[in-house]
């Protein structure tokens, strides 16, 4: 993927299920982004159809460059793989996205989200603190796995 340059215009758009396979490829190129089993075409799908018009893409000339999932409970949001190609990181993309994000969150009425970083991925971290989130030491998140498969 050639570098950016002022020929080549960011566009932003909401993301669908046809973005599923530049995403993973996306995904699994991003250090920091941990893929499960619910992230499967159809785990994917589900998310989307559940959680409308709150995901979004960023992309160069019909190429994938950027994405951002969000979905929420009515009370609270969840954001999750945010994750920017390496070629076109340090642009504002991830800040574009995030807002976009928030912005869409929002409309829903959710004033407050929540996301998970592997502990290792400093670079997440710094930048979600850069961005305003707050590091939460006043809780701790237990999961359950219902069933045999741990890796959902």
């Amino acid at each position: 993927m050639p570098p950016p340059n002022e020929n080549r215009l960011m566009h932003y758009r909401t993301m669908t299920i046809n973005d599923y396979e530049a995403a993973i490829a996306l995904w699994s190129e991003s250090e920091g982004v941990r893929l499960r089993d619910a992230d499967s075409r159809a785990g994917i799908e589900k998310y989307l159809l559940r959680n409308p018009g709150l995901s979004f893409v960023a992309e160069v000339e019909g190429e994938l460059v950027g994405t951002i999932m969000a979905g929420h409970d009515g009370k609270r949001g969840y954001v999750q793989h945010l994750s920017v190609a390496n070629s076109h990181r340090r642009l504002g993309i991830a800040t574009r996205l995030v807002n976009l994000c928030l912005e869409a969150l929002e409309s829903e009425g959710i004033l407050k989200s929540h996301l998970m970083i592997l502990p290792e991925n400093e670079a997440a971290q710094k930048f979600w603190a850069h961005q305003g989130w707050a590091y939460r030491s006043d809780i701790l998140l237990y999961s359950f796995v219902n069933g045999d498969n741990h890796n959902v």
